[in-house]
């Protein structure tokens, strides 16, 4: 039995590694998860990883740390340095490594931090990242001296992100955007990438700030996205978009202010791509609308419902061969021209070519789907643990009464007026709930219901937002 640090088993969760800086999560902690990927990679046939880390405060350290670690087994470790979740990614394809570690707290408050991990050219996660720690409890540990070498990636990186981007079209269309990176790790490629387009184009909270000063760079949550509102309205811009604290998930407001939710955008974002590959199968996770699978079908596509989880999202469309999926938090991937993972900046550049060539642009995009009422993602905190076991309640007292219920990732319930939605989150101990209705009296009756059911449960529904 190895004598070396064993991390701490409460920081492992479905897709990656998190926990609270000073607290659950420590150095010591980076170092051994790096012994245990780095032992898992060389299991695996893999001998070269790539390594990145985002902006907040305690990154760098932790970078040191979990280096450390895997060069001790072995593995050969490529520092492409700071930059967003989604260049670290790329570096796994662009310099051919056999996985990576991005240090990133993604949309989680300051004081915490994390790692996202990849395993050859995909995700790791679930078991996996249960067999890390099962490794790291057991000493169950390769050792060896790999070399470590610092390789800049940031302009091959540029030109990917811009080389499908239709600049004439652009140019015809003489677009004025706001982009917002919220201090977040994807400001200095949003900036780099803005002075190559063509267009007005006017940068916030560009600068890398681990403190966040503007305010929390988690574009689903609608407070966060005034600053970005208010500026388009009083610049008169077309659009803007708005990026979390690791790059990879988006959000958008169009010229109105109107916020533009994840599953609307691929239901705008689906139409080019359908156009090209016909009867493609497009995936969204279950938290999405029904529009947006009317629609994909309307386009001549296939929808197909998944779970949610920007790993599950991944693993699904390689087995699918699907070119486009999308979750309902902003996470958006394009196989399509692309690599198949969730890179914000890139479905920016994507929904620039899409929206020049709809009348009205991204306002008119929106108001050409069919119009439902819904709520946004209402999260209610719980006890560690409880989440999960409110969704099983509630699915047994669901099959009792003989409702429509689909089961694939929590309780999606269809009734006469809509749809109701509840599953235990994968990244935080709440409940995730979202209903949809034909109408605002549709909405009420079913939100009713959804509170009717939760109360059984002993949980309280906030009053309809």
């Amino acid at each position: 039995m190895s004598k070396m640090h064993q991390f701490n088993e409460s920081i492992l969760r479905e897709y990656d590694v998190r926990g609270i800086v000073g607290e659950t999560l420590f150095e010591e902690d980076a170092t051994a998860l790096g012994r245990a990927f780095g032992s898992l990679v060389i299991r695996a046939g893999g001998k070269k990883i790539s390594l990145g880390y985002d902006g907040r405060l305690s990154s760098p350290k932790m970078e040191k740390a979990i280096l450390e670690g895997v060069l001790s087994t072995g593995v050969d470790v490529l520092r492409v340095g700071l930059g967003p979740t989604p260049m670290l990614y790329y570096s796994v394809f662009e310099l051919d490594t056999h996985g990576g570690i991005m240090i990133t707290g993604s949309h989680n408050p300051e004081s915490h931090n994390g790692f996202k991990m990849m395993l050859g050219k995909g995700g790791c996660y679930g078991q996996q990242i249960q067999e890390l720690g099962k490794m790291s409890r057991e000493g169950d540990l390769e050792q060896g001296q790999g070399t470590a070498q610092e390789v800049d990636i940031f302009d091959r990186y540029i030109d990917r992100l811009i080389k499908d981007v239709d600049m004439d079209a652009l140019k015809k269309a003489n677009i004025s955007m706001a982009w917002d990176a919220g201090n977040g790790a994807a400001g200095d490629v949003m900036s780099a990438v803005v002075k190559r387009l063509p267009g007005r184009h006017i940068l916030l909270n560009e600068k890398i700030d681990g403190s966040f000063p503007a305010h929390h760079p988690d574009p689903t949550v609608p407070e966060n996205l005034i600053q970005l509102q208010d500026v388009i309205k009083q610049q008169k811009l077309d659009l803007g978009v708005a990026f979390d604290g690791d790059g990879d998930r988006i959000g958008a407001v169009d010229c109105g202010g109107e916020i533009i939710w994840g599953d609307q955008l691929l239901a705008i974002l689906a139409k080019d791509v359908l156009a090209e590959l016909p009867g493609s199968k497009i995936i969204a996770d279950i938290k999405c609308s029904q529009v947006l699978f009317d629609h994909i079908k309307e386009l001549g596509g296939v929808p197909v419902m998944w779970k949610t989880g920007h790993s599950l999202i991944k693993s699904k469309m390689v087995e699918l061969n699907a070119p486009l999926a999308g979750e309902m938090s902003g996470h958006i991937f394009f196989k399509h021209k692309y690599y198949g993972f969730d890179d914000a900046i890139y479905v920016a550049l994507r929904l620039l070519n899409t929206v020049c060539a709809i009348e009205g642009g991204l306002q008119g995009a929106r108001k050409s789907l069919p119009a439902v009422v819904n709520t946004p993602e209402i999260r209610i905190d719980c006890a560690e643990g409880r989440s999960f076991e409110v969704v099983a309640e509630v699915l047994e007292h669901l099959r009792k009464i003989g409702a429509q219920v689909n089961d694939l990732d929590g309780a999606r319930v269809l009734c006469d007026d809509g749809w109701w939605l509840i599953r235990a989150s994968n990244t935080q101990s709440v409940i995730v709930a979202r209903c949809e209705g034909k109408d605002m009296d549709a909405l009420k009756r079913v939100y009713s219901d959804l509170s009717a059911c939760l109360k059984l449960s002993n949980i309280e529904l906030p009053a309809l937002p």
